[in-house]
């Protein structure tokens, strides 16, 4: 799994965990729900601190917590 595809996945997570949905995630967060779309899918390959921050803000974690999952303990290299 690449880092895009974990963070993703963590995203997924966390709405699950709190029961919300994307477009209330993007109201809690202040950003657009085309935002977290993007960084759901494969429209965006990077997806920016500045918008993981934000969300970490609006789920009242940090970005420690946000990736502090197993999900990113086994990203594929980037550089080979």
């Amino acid at each position: 799994m690449n880092a895009k595809e974990a963070v993703a996945r963590r995203i997924q997570a966390l709405c699950l965990e709190r029961n919300i949905a994307v477009n209330a995630l993007a109201n809690l967060c202040g950003v657009a729900p085309s935002t977290i779309y993007s960084m759901l899918n494969k429209k965006s390959k990077n997806p920016g601190v500045v918008s993981i921050q934000k969300l970490c803000d609006g789920l009242e974690i940090s970005v420690r917590e946000f990736f502090d999952d197993p999900l990113f303990e086994n990203l594929e290299p980037i550089i080979k």
